[in-house]
């Protein structure tokens, strides 16, 4: 295998995976496209954390070297030295701990479920609704994850259509996250292989 090309291709790659996890994890801050809950404070923990923009900070940085590495090496001009290789194994590591980061606090924000204003349904029909995680009550009481069960997502009242905004971006985050550190492991063995060797193509 090419240790130059691979770079080429692992790098781009990233790039665009990155750049789509800071996307979705700031339009988490923003249900619907409205920022008066961000304003108000009306959002979800997980939401808040933005994982999808350190992380892809972390990936962007990581695929920055290894696509500008992988272009200097093409036909063996100004060919990366093993210390570029070593960065670029550095970098990739941090890439995946970034993306598994991502990985871990967007299941748990899925888990969760979105934070909504709602009327529990054990309290008095008088009581007006409050801002909570109507679907972290439900797992405490062992009833089934309300992502198999679509018909209690009605019960979040504002922001409108925050379970399926919630459900969509969260998810995309998991794959995202995935694939980030899929290609991460790759550059990390193709950095090892460039240590070893170097990246010249002609050699």
């Amino acid at each position: 295998m090419c240790v130059g090309k691979c770079s080429r291709i692992v790098g781009p790659c990233l790039l665009v995976l990155g750049t789509l996890s800071m996307a979705a994890s700031l339009l988490l801050l923003f249900p619907g496209g409205a920022s008066q809950y961000l304003l108000e404070g009306h959002l979800g923990r997980h939401a808040r954390a933005v994982p999808g923009l350190w992380g892809g900070t972390v990936v962007l940085l990581a695929a920055t070297h290894i696509t500008t590495l992988g272009w200097r090496c093409s036909g063996c001009s100004g060919c990366g030295t093993r210390h570029n290789a070593f960065i670029s194994v550095v970098l990739s590591k941090l890439a995946l701990l970034g993306a598994a980061g991502c990985f871990v606090l967007s299941g748990v924000g899925l888990t969760t479920g979105p934070l909504c204003l709602y009327s529990p349904p054990h309290h008095n029909s008088t009581s007006p609704p409050s801002w909570g995680y109507p679907f972290l009550d439900t797992i405490d009481l062992g009833v089934e994850n309300y992502l198999y069960n679509r018909r209690t997502w009605s019960i979040c009242l504002e922001p409108e259509g925050i379970v399926t905004w919630h459900v969509a971006l969260f998810s995309l985050l998991l794959l995202l996250s995935v694939a980030e550190m899929v290609l991460a492991l790759l550059q990390i063995l193709n950095g090892c292989l460039g240590c070893l060797c170097g990246f010249c193509e002609g050699k």
